[in-house]
Parts: C-alpha cells; structure tokens; sequence
C-alpha cells in the first residue's frame, strides 16, 4: 500500500510541475503586456512633452519612463513653490488677524509693535529655513538625464 501512496504523490508532483511549466510564459506574457500597456499611456499621456525632446527619433521605454520622471518631478517643485506660498498667505492671515484682535482688546501699542516685530522674525526665520531646505531637496532630486535624453550613441 504504502508504494502506490508514493507513486500519487510523485504524480501530482509531476502535474503541478508540467501545469507550472505550461502557466510560466502565459503569466510572464501578460506581465510584459501590462509593463507595455502603463509606457504606452506613459507616452500618450505625456505626448507635448516628447514633441520637446526629439520628435523625429523613435523613443525607447527607458526614455518615456526617464521622461516621465522628469515631468513628475517638475510637477512636484512646482507644487512645492505654490505650497510655500500658500504657507506665506496663511502665515499673513494669521498676523493680520492677531493685529485686528489686539486693536479691539486693550494693548498697549508698544506691546503691539513688540508682538508684530517678534513674529516678523519668526517667520523671516522660518521662511528662509523652509525655502533652504526645499532648494537642498530640490538639488537631491534632480537627476542627470532631465535636461535632455540620455543616448549611449
């Protein structure tokens, strides 16, 4: 009994193998698929920003993915220059409305004048400290084939 118990066994071994083995390039074709299918919206996508680069040469996959890096990354300091600013009118607000607090209630006026110029340093500090530190990452990011596509030719 026991030998037929591992003839089964060696037989659905073999069966998932075969299955395995029939499975392996059908899966593999469909990865590829998708990998092509997400460069191809890449390109169609992102198709004013090719027509920059060389409109008459034929761009490889490693040049769409390059070149969308590129564009998400001006995207992204883009969004970091509306961001600062959006801190900066907020900030203003702010001090506005401390100003427009502090005319209704009883503060002395020099205790005023005290207050705006402490959070006029504040933000003087802390605005060059924000914008320091976006231009450090800014130089992080940057990457060597943005300005034009990399060709070993």
């Amino acid at each position: 009994m026991a030998p037929t118990i591992t003839a089964a066994m060696s037989h659905s071994q073999e069966h998932h193998t075969l299955s395995h083995k029939l499975r392996k390039p059908l899966v593999e074709k469909q990865r590829r698929e998708r990998i092509n299918s997400s460069i191809e919206q890449l390109k169609s996508l992102l198709g004013p920003e090719f027509l920059k680069q060389q409109p008459d040469s034929k761009l490889e996959k490693a040049d769409i993915l390059e070149m969308t890096v590129c564009f998400l990354r001006s995207l992204q300091h883009q969004h970091g220059a509306l961001s600062s600013a959006a801190v900066d009118h907020g900030y203003s607000r702010c001090v506005q409305e401390m100003v427009n607090f502090m005319s209704k209630q009883e503060v002395k006026p020099q205790t005023q004048r005290r207050m705006l110029n402490h959070f006029n340093n504040l933000r003087d500090a802390d605005f060059s400290a924000l914008s320091s530190s976006i231009q450090t990452n800014n130089k992080k990011e940057k990457s060597p084939g943005c300005s034009a596509l990399w060709r070993p030719w």
